[in-house]
């Protein structure tokens, strides 16, 4: 593929801000939810959403499917829930020839967006059944791989204080998220203007702005977004300073975690963070950009230490005193 030219930073900021103005006609407010939800999915990546029931979140994740064209599916996640009900099955059907034949049958997997809500709600086995379809956007029935539609997102939400009969992710299927986005409870004007818009006579439908094509076009341009070897070495540093043993890591990250983040936690730092520059109609990364996204990145790539759980430690406040702990190695 060819450098992105000017014209085309141009017409994908431009293109980017009609769909983000679309999305806001009736999505009140949320607007660094949005903003990092496109992050998450030009960077071809899983978003995980936390936040409280009411919120707005499946709504949200079903907007953003309608003014993108792509195909969605929700999958309510509960302790029943097989695998299968996820992936598909093979179902035996009568062919032409009088005879019978086993006939494979989609699941919800085989959507461009995928909703997993209250993904904690199922078991380990389920859980691990969106391990494959994640990494590798392929489903695996009966010795027979099939694979998923491009592009394909998993945009999962959980409630952060509902836990009893919840299952925890695995750490494994945690990094497999690129980002964790939280979503705030809305202000009082934001209340009002909810009620406004949501229980009146007519809610008007939204504009289709782009595509399925348009968003894997947009995805190799935002892989040829150039990062400079300073702000290759910050994004370097920051990861390898979440781990207590590094040289780098604060005092803070020595007492209360127990382990930091991984490759593919160094990988989605880059991968959004050239995503924004995109966005924002410039070339390259910028030292910037890396501590915009660090936070969503970074915060379910931390894990803490008992004396950190018992402490109720803030991790974006860890992450916080991170950045600022190498803004001296940023500027060498």
């Amino acid at each position: 593929m060819e450098e992105i030219n000017e014209q085309e930073l141009i017409e994908v900021k431009e293109k980017i801000e009609l769909v983000k103005k679309e999305i806001r006609r009736f999505i009140v407010g949320q607007d660094d939810v949005i903003e990092q939800l496109l992050w998450g999915i030009f960077a071809e990546g899983h978003v995980l959403l936390e936040g409280l029931p009411g919120l707005g979140k499946t709504m949200l994740v079903r907007k953003i499917s309608e003014v993108m064209d792509l195909r969605f599916s929700r999958v309510q996640f509960t302790p029943d829930l097989m695998p299968s009900d996820i992936t598909g099955t093979n179902m035996i059907q009568p062919n032409e020839n009088g005879g019978q034949s086993f006939v494979f049958h989609q699941g919800p997997l085989f959507s461009n967006i995928v909703l997993a809500d209250e993904i904690n709600r199922a078991t380990p086995k389920t859980q691990s059944a969106l391990l494959e379809a994640m990494g590798e956007r392929t489903v695996t029935v009966m010795g027979e791989m099939h694979r998923l539609p491009k592009p394909f997102f998993v945009l999962a939400t959980q409630n952060p204080i509902e836990l009893e009969g919840t299952y925890p992710l695995p750490e494994a299927q945690m990094d497999r998220f690129v980002m964790k986005i939280n979503v705030v409870y809305p202000t009082r004007e934001e209340l009002k203007e909810i009620a406004n818009r949501t229980t009146g006579s007519t809610i008007p439908p939204l504009e289709k702005i782009v595509d399925d094509s348009y968003v894997v076009h947009v995805q190799q341009l935002a892989k040829h977004i150039l990062i400079a070897d300073n702000v290759l070495d910050y994004a370097v540093n920051l990861t390898m300073a979440t781990h207590p043993d590094y040289e780098l890591a604060i005092e803070n990250v020595r007492k209360y975690v127990d382990y930091g983040s991984g490759p593919r936690g160094m990988q989605s730092l880059i991968s959004i963070a050239k995503v924004r520059a995109l966005f924002d109609g410039r070339y390259n990364v910028s030292i910037g950009d890396i501590k915009k996204v660090a936070h969503s990145v970074l915060r379910h790539r931390l894990f803490l230490n008992f004396e950190g759980e018992a402490s109720q430690i803030n991790k974006d406040e860890l992450i916080t005193e991170l950045l600022e702990s190498i803004e001296g190695d940023a500027r060498k």
